[in-house]
């Protein structure tokens, strides 16, 4: 819930001057990190990090018979589960 002094000062705010960062964005930027510790990420190193998610077509060699090929997957992080589950939550 936004208190009174936030809600008249967004009400009196020079729509085009630059925003102002809160104090909790600028720790972020400071220490480049989360609040919970983990490493602050930018979209670009984001998306270099969930890119190391492949999916890698294996096929066994058991001789001269064939045998099918199975899909494998790597197992992704607790930092790309995360960013993973926060974009399935995005609707069009």
């Amino acid at each position: 819930m936004l208190t009174d002094e936030v809600l008249e000062a967004k009400q009196h705010r020079d729509p085009v001057a630059p925003a102002e960062r809160c104090e909790a964005a600028l720790q972020k930027a400071r220490t480049q990190t989360l609040p919970d510790g983990t490493p602050a990420h930018s979209f670009r190193t984001l998306l270099e990090d969930l890119s190391t998610i492949v999916r890698n077509t294996c096929v066994t060699r058991s001789g001269k018979t064939p045998t099918p090929a199975f899909p494998m997957v790597n197992t992704a992080n607790a930092t790309q589960q995360h960013a993973l589950q926060r974009l399935q939550r995005i609707t069009l």
